[in-house]
């Protein structure tokens, strides 16, 4: 048993087939264009932050996500040598930029951990205390702090990814390694929005578990929207491993995505859809 997930049994012999036919990520990636209502989305923004709140589109994106992935737990799998597992947690990763201190720009890699009690207000907090904690000039987090350290010493990276890159194929890759590595996630996400750049179809990367990959793109004219309106959506890249999901699975997943993108106040609650005072009881019991 892995540390972060659990060999899924009983598949079809169709599924099982699926990761020895492809055996590589990168040979089961498929690619998808999807949209976000950008009026809507920047019109909940202004709203909340009216209220006091802060969220942001990255919040909202991955909290509707994350409602849609807990009603189909599939897109949450992932496959490791030729393998299907159920991961035991839920997890996304993204890039952010900051200035080193001779003034070049610099990125850093966080992963943060979500819970079925979140909403989107508990993830926009989330998201705010990880950047917060790793803007410094210096590469100050432990994922950083390790890859400095595995560069350190000629040869050193090579030895450390290959045996890295093995242990993960048995299992055998220690739970460590794996909470700092931002490659072993259940999302990874960038926003190339936010400098500006159109969206790109980001791969998945071969090594680690990263099965959903959706890039975020700076916001354009929509063409559907009624003439003399300057309505405006958010292309997102989408690149996932067919592997994990059927075609009929993946489509109700981004059916109920895209449900709570046209309706974020719905993300507003604990995203597990449980309420607070049910879950104290059944605690208690």
């Amino acid at each position: 048993m892995r540390p972060d997930g659990t060999r899924v049994k009983g598949l079809t012999p169709i599924v099982q087939a699926l990761p020895y036919i492809m055996p590589k990520r990168y040979d089961a990636q498929n690619w998808a264009s999807d949209y976000v209502d950008e009026e809507t989305m920047k019109a909940y923004i202004r709203r909340k932050r009216r209220e006091g709140r802060h969220v942001t589109h990255m919040s909202v994106l991955v909290a509707a996500y994350y409602k849609a992935a807990l009603e189909n737990p599939k897109v949450n799998y992932f496959i490791m040598n030729r393998k299907v597992y159920k991961r035991n947690h839920f997890c996304f990763s993204f890039v952010i930029l900051k200035t080193r201190a001779d003034g070049t720009p610099d990125e850093t890699t966080l992963k943060v951990y979500l819970e079925p009690e979140d909403d989107v207000f508990t993830i926009s907090q989330k998201i705010k205390e990880h950047i917060e904690r790793n803007t410094e000039t210096t590469h100050n987090n432990n994922t950083d702090k390790f890859a400095n350290f595995a560069f350190s010493v000629p040869l050193l990276p090579r030895m450390v990814f290959w045996l890295a890159y093995h242990l993960d194929l048995h299992g055998l890759l220690p739970r460590k390694v794996i909470e700092l590595s931002p490659f072993h996630t259940s999302l990874f996400i960038t926003n190339l929005a936010s400098i500006n750049t159109q969206y790109i179809f980001h791969h998945c990367y071969e090594f680690g578990t990263t099965s959903v990959f959706i890039c975020m793109g700076k916001p354009e004219p929509d063409p559907l929207a009624p003439a003399g309106t300057h309505k405006k959506r958010m292309p997102l890249g989408v690149v996932m491993d067919e592997r994990i999901a059927t075609g009929i699975e993946y489509s109700r997943f981004f059916a109920a995505f895209r449900r709570y993108l046209k309706d974020p106040e719905v993300l507003e609650h604990r995203l597990d859809g449980r309420e607070p005072a049910a879950a104290a009881v059944a605690a208690e019991v």
